[in-house]
């Protein structure tokens, strides 16, 4: 069972005794308001002031898009009890009825603004460093980002919400409901073993038993949710974090690992030998079973995804779309197609976001697409044949460069800027999200990341030799605009 947080909020209130005080306005750091969420490290640019006032502003936010119930939860970091109970009083002093889901996956709050309303706000740092939190936010029935969260910005540093009194808090355990959902709609072909790495984030609360629910043996590391992350940092997206992983599947017997980010909205496969199968390669099966019941459907992918995908796609009757990385932006595409009389059954990022449209709700749930993942790879004697004999080429994982505050972004438009005299044909420039390369042999991106301020790069060949050379003509485009350019990991 999850745990509740210590406090009762089911009170209300009167709207004289909520009047903010003009004398002294809270501090507000505007780089925490992110493309499509809000990130900051506790306490220095994110506290309790700055949550309560997050609740009033969305709570007034809400209120006006005619949304009065809010669910609310929170991963395991440290920081989330007091954050949480700051943004639950601020949404109530706006009006609002929270459901307080209390200790939960991403998913989890997205599955509660799902069946249980349409609105809700999830405390967590993500995949972040531990001294980082923040918040993602769904109003409406869609995820806010960019223009609509630098609107609640405003509204706090201006601190114009509207406080009507009148909210309440109700507290609601979603497990058990999320959990039959999964399971109601999971057929395993064949029993199967696996191990789960859930790297002591939230996710450990609840994957295990989902697994087992439907009929896997589980081997479990770090389970045990501590937001001190003793074991290792919870990001699949980096190698470095699956050795554990990969020394358990080499000892246990088991057929596939599992590994979950922080607040378990992101999915890392490795396979019975080492190989991780990375997320855009998870598309390409994706894709051909989704497709298989939605001939013609538009899947989605980001401009960090292998040249593989889009071919593989069509390949199985659909129409590839590339657009920009970003759990909400790529949300929000999905659902424009959509509302143009088309079909998005699937998108994903490299990263590890899958968003599954199709016998699902269109967000992104790393359990729920592990379990995609083992219903598709059951109807084979091995997973690892399947799995291993996806389309691949030689890859660098993402790489990072450190950089100040806001300066990615100049470093990307200074690229922009640069690439059309810089690359010749064959080369083809994208610009929607940083510079990207293609070649007929590879690509190479550097975008800025919208979570921390670094850049993000990701470079792929079909051969060593192109992956090379690739690599070589971006970083040098790189260190002409950044000369003191440090990559902070390693080619595999």
């Amino acid at each position: 069972m999850l745990a509740r947080p210590a406090y009762n909020l089911s009170i209300r209130f009167n709207r004289a005794s909520l009047v903010p005080s003009q004398a002294k306005r809270m501090q507000i750091t505007p780089s925490i308001f992110k493309a499509y969420d809000i990130r900051g490290v506790v306490p220095s640019t994110l506290n309790e002031s700055v949550a309560e006032g997050l609740g009033k502003a969305f709570g007034t936010h809400a209120l006006a898009q005619g949304q009065s119930t809010v669910a609310v939860g929170r991963d395991g970091r440290l920081s989330g009890p007091a954050l949480s109970a700051a943004l639950i009083r601020g949404l109530v002093a706006a009006g609002i009825q929270v459901i307080d889901i209390g200790l939960a996956t991403t998913p989890m709050l997205y599955f509660a603004a799902s069946t249980l309303c349409q609105s809700g706000i999830q405390v967590t740092g993500s995949h972040n460093p531990k001294d980082y939190n923040g918040f993602k936010m769904v109003l409406g029935g869609r995820a806010i980002y960019g223009d609509e969260i630098q609107l609640l910005r405003q509204m706090m540093e201006s601190e114009t919400w509207q406080l009507q009194g009148g909210g309440g808090v109700t507290h609601q355990d979603v497990l058990s409901d999320y959990t039959q959902r999964i399971v109601g709609d999971i057929r395993l072909a064949r029993p199967m073993k696996i191990v789960i790495d859930s790297g002591n984030g939230i996710a450990g609360a609840s994957a295990p038993g989902i697994f087992r629910a439907l009929g896997c043996e589980v081997i479990e590391l770090f389970s045990e949710v501590d937001g001190n992350f003793p074991n290792h940092h919870p990001d699949p997206s980096k190698p470095e974090n699956l050795q554990d992983l990969i020394k358990a599947l080499k000892t246990s017997g088991a057929e596939l690992g599992l590994a979950f980010d922080g607040d378990g909205d992101r999915l890392g496969i490795v396979t019975q030998d080492g190989h991780n199968i990375y997320p855009d390669r998870q598309m390409q099966l994706f894709a051909q079973d989704v497709l298989s019941r939605v001939p013609g459907g538009t899947i989605l992918f980001d401009v960090k995804c292998s040249q593989r995908l889009a071919p593989a796609i069509e390949a199985a009757g659909g129409k590839a779309l590339m657009y920009k990385t970003g759990h909400s932006l790529i949300k929000a595409q999905m659902r424009a197609i959509e509302a143009a009389g088309g079909q998005a059954p699937l998108g994903g990022e490299m990263s590890g976001h899958i968003f599954f449209k199709e016998r699902w709700y269109g967000f992104d749930d790393g359990t729920y697409a592990g379990c995609r993942l083992l219903e598709i790879v059951s109807k084979a004697p091995d997973a690892n044949v399947v799995l291993n004999a996806l389309p691949t080429s030689f890859s660098t994982p993402e790489l990072n460069v450190a950089c100040a505050e806001g300066e990615p972004f100049s470093v990307t438009r200074a690229l922009q800027a640069q690439a059309a005299s810089a690359f010749i044909a064959p080369a083809q420039v994208c610009d929607i999200d940083g510079l990207r390369v293609d070649w007929p042999d590879g690509f190479g991106l550097i975008r800025a990341s919208n979570t921390t301020p670094v850049l993000v790069l990701r470079f792929e060949g079909q051969t060593p030799e192109a992956l090379h050379r690739i690599e070589g003509e971006m970083l040098a485009l790189l260190r002409s605009v950044k000369p003191d350019a440090q990559i902070q990991a390693s080619a595999h």
